[in-house]
């Protein structure tokens, strides 16, 4: 028989959050779709309305290869390099 531990750890290491700019106009805004259905119609939506709403600067998306799994560090490094700010998740 094979026990499991289901309160197991984590090695994650705290980080803080990035500056927030103080407003958004002419800012790129970044949209991650992690995968889930519909994730990017939504992200993409909100992102548009910003762009409307508070004059934001142009859209760029990402996609993940699933929403289980993290973005690459690389793909991190291209969104932090193109973007201010970043749409990233969706949740069920």
């Amino acid at each position: 028989m094979d026990i499991l531990e289901p309160t197991g750890g984590t090695s994650a290491a705290t980080r803080q959050l990035a500056p927030r700019p103080g407003a958004i106009t002419g800012l790129v805004i970044g949209v991650l779709d992690n995968s889930k259905p519909n994730a990017g119609v939504l992200l993409s939506a909100v992102a548009g309305l910003l762009r409307e709403r508070f004059g934001a600067g142009g859209i760029r998306a990402w996609q993940k290869p699933g929403a289980s799994t993290g973005a690459a560090p690389a793909v991190l490094d291209e969104i932090a390099g193109a973007c201010r700010v970043t749409l990233i998740a969706s949740a069920d």
